[in-house]
This record gives structure tokens, C-alpha cells and sequence, in this order.
């Protein structure tokens, strides 16, 4: 008979709530005696948690919107802090959301309470005294990169790369064809996609630079098409703003970016987590990015890696053109893109590389850590299965 667990977990945004249920799913399917506790969203109270408080009260962005919620977090957490020291679970996982759950991981430990760090904070890239915090926070650290787990190693930090679950969900190979069939694009014509962004900064940043783009690819590639998703209606209509008076051969999208690059033969993609599903599909591209002349000054003395997109950071190489800042004009940006629309094959080759290192079942490998952090290993019931 194995021991009943009780696992808290607590998640602080959307994606953090997708990550959970599949993890939650995993570990059920290894352990059939679990009671989960603390903060998610829908999907993981649909898995059986119970939630102290709604999710939604820690999804906050930006700076000012932080300092207006300081004084509700922190009164939050701490009496999180207390409720979870009393409950005593077998473990706790804090679910990405670093500048919340680090402080709720280091008081538990510090209670006797193993715990979880699941999604690496961007602490390889700046910052990097954050190490010796999470070293102290963390039991163990979930990793979705090699790389990550590298830097860990190497800070002694106890680590395990499970893997992304994009790279579990997204096909080795998207059907092209029957995805511009169902989008009604054309199937014999180039097509680029233009990734300016989810939030209304990036796209008031790079939305005009990448119009601008497309209308000098277009002069140099006569026929191209574009394909742009737009991640609200609010992002939709401030496209369609800056689409007033152009001429372009361009299809709008109510979201389905994933859709806008399984269709498309080439991405311009602004930096960011959109370029890993743009590498998972196999889609050449270029990625681009503009901040303000202060903040880029700032980055550039704080940030230690050598590349900003995630494809060149996997590759740990030049793989896919890097154009920021004043190197970000519409001729440039249109230029790098002319020969990946027929000629993209060593990128392609690279990614599907980089596809099969990070397909590696993450939720199931998660819960495998976890169960092993939280119970001795003659209790755990797939290591009785293995003997």
C-alpha cells in the first residue's frame, strides 16, 4: 500500500497553470494516493486542487502594476507561508513565478519542507547572484533546458532537465498543406508569418518595422504572402491601425499563432518564448527586437549571454539571424529573410536537433523527480515496478 502524499504547488500565471495539470496528471498516474493543495488556475483545480486563493491575484506585469499590488502580495505569501507550514505537505513546488514562489520556497525549507523549483528564472543570463538564493531556496530545480541545468551544476544547485512540454506537443512535422487549407492561404505561394509580439509594448515597438519589412520583401519577392496572429482584439486593432493605407497581401489571425507558423515557410519573430515554438515547427527565421536606448544600455552591461533567442541559446551558436536594436531596419530584417524562404534547410536541420533533446515526456519526468525528492525510493511505486 503506498503512503498517502499531500503535494502544494502554486502557480502564478496561465502557463504556469498548463505546466502544473500536466505535471499534476503525472504524478497521479504514478502515485494513486495524492492531495494537492495551494494556488492554480482552472486546469489544476480540474486535477483535483484545492486552491486557497485565486490564481489570478498573483498574475500581475509591469513594474507600476507590481508596486500598486506590493502590499496584497506580500501580505499573501506570508499568510500562504503560515497556512502551508501548518499543513505540513510532503513536498511543495513552486511553479515558475520566481519573485513570488523563491520566498515562499526558502521559508518552507527552512520549516523542514523539501522543495520544487519548476521552470528555471532567466539567472544564467543576469542577475546571476540569484544562484546562491535559489541554492538555499530549493531542494531541487526543474529545468525545461540543458543549458539551465548546466549553470546549476555548476553552482551546486541539485537539478534534473525534464524536458519542455511544447516539445512534447508540438508534431516532429506540422502537415503545411492542410493548415494553409483550413486558413484559406495560398498553397503555391510563399508565406510569412510576422510574430511582432503578445503585449501592446512590443507591438507598438516592432509592429510597424515589421509591416515595413514586409513591404520591402515583398518588392524584393514579388508574390510572398504574410500571416500575422494576433494574441487579443485589442493587439488586432492596433495592427489594423497600423495597416491603414498599406497595400499588403496580409491575413490577420484571432490568435492560432500555431497555426500562423505551421502554414508559413518563414518567420520574422520578435525575441522571445515564440521563437521555441518557431523552432519546434521546423520554420526558418529571423528574430528581431527594439527596447528603449536606456533599457538596451542598461541589458548590455547586465546580461552575460552572448545570445538574446532561445534557438541560438539551445544551439549554443549563430544558428538564426539576431537583428536588435539599430540593426533592426526594415531592409536589413527583409534581406536576412529572402534566402530563408526557399534555403532555410541548416536552420530546419538545427531545430529538429534541438526538437528531439527537448522531447523528453516533461510532465512524466517531473513527477519522477518529485516523487523521488518526496518519497524514500523503496516507497515509490514505480521503482518497484523497475526491480
Amino acid at each position: 500500500m503506498t503512503p498517502r502524499l499531500r503535494i502544494a504547488l502554486v502557480a502564478g500565471e496561465a502557463s504556469g497553470d498548463i505546466l502544473g495539470s500536466g505535471l499534476m496528471q503525472a504524478l497521479k498516474a504514478r502515485h494513486g494516493d495524492i492531495e494537492f493543495i495551494g494556488v492554480g488556475g482552472p486546469r489544476m483545480q480540474a486535477e483535483g486542487l484545492m486552491p486557497y486563493f485565486p490564481m489570478e491575484r498573483l498574475s500581475v506585469m509591469g513594474l507600476v502594476e507590481v508596486l500598486g499590488r506590493l502590499p496584497e502580495l506580500l501580505s499573501r505569501r506570508k499568510r500562504l507561508i503560515e497556512t502551508l507550514i501548518a499543513a505540513k505537505p510532503d513536498v511543495f513546488i513552486g511553479i515558475d513565478a520566481p519573485d513570488f514562489n523563491l520566498g515562499v520556497e526558502l521559508k518552507l525549507r527552512r520549516a523542514g519542507i523539501k522543495t520544487v523549483h519548476y521552470v528555471s528564472p532567466s539567472v544564467w543570463a543576469w542577475r546571476q547572484k540569484r544562484v546562491l538564493k535559489i541554492r538555499e531556496a530549493c531542494d531541487l530545480m526543474l529545468t525545461l533546458f540543458p543549458f539551465e541545468a548546466q549553470f546549476y551544476d555548476a553552482h551546486q544547485v541539485p537539478v534534473r532537465f525534464v524536458g519542455h512540454p511544447l516539445a512534447d506537443s508540438i508534431p516532429m512535422q506540422a502537415d503545411r498543406m492542410a493548415v494553409r487549407r483550413e486558413l484559406d492561404l495560398p498553397l503555391d505561394e510563399p508565406v510569412i508569418a510576422l510574430l511582432p509580439g503578445s503585449r501592446g509594448g512590443e507591438v507598438a515597438r516592432l509592429g510597424e518595422l515589421f509591416l515595413d519589412a514586409a513591404e520591402r520583401l515583398r518588392a524584393l519577392r514579388p508574390g510572398v504572402r504574410f500571416v500575422l496572429p494576433c494574441a487579443s482584439p485589442e493587439r488586432r486593432a492596433q495592427l489594423e491601425q497600423m495597416l491603414a493605407g498599406r497595400d499588403l497581401p496580409l491575413s490577420l489571425l484571432d490568435g492560432r499563432s500555431h497555426d500562423a507558423l505551421a502554414a508559413c515557410d518563414a518567420v520574422l519573430i520578435a525575441s522571445g518564448t515564440a521563437t521555441l515554438e518557431a523552432l519546434l515547427y521546423k520554420r526558418p527565421m529571423v528574430v528581431a527586437y527594439k527596447v528603449a536606448p536606456m533599457t538596451y544600455r542598461i541589458l548590455r552591461r547586465l546580461v552575460k549571454s552572448p545570445y538574446v533567442s532561445l534557438p541560438n541559446l539551445l544551439a549554443e551558436r549563430p544558428l538564426v539571424p539576431e537583428l536588435l536594436q539599430d540593426a533592426a531596419t526594415p531592409e536589413a530584417l527583409a534581406r536576412a529573410l529572402v534566402p530563408l524562404i526557399d534555403g532555410g534547410q541548416a536552420q530546419t536541420e538545427g531545430f529538429d536537433v534541438i526538437h528531439r533533446a527537448l522531447r523528453r515526456d516533461a510532465s512524466s519526468q517531473a513527477a519522477e523527480a518529485v516523487l523521488k525528492l518526496a518519497l524514500p525510493e523503496s516507497a515509490a511505486p514505480w521503482q518497484q515496478a523497475l526491480n
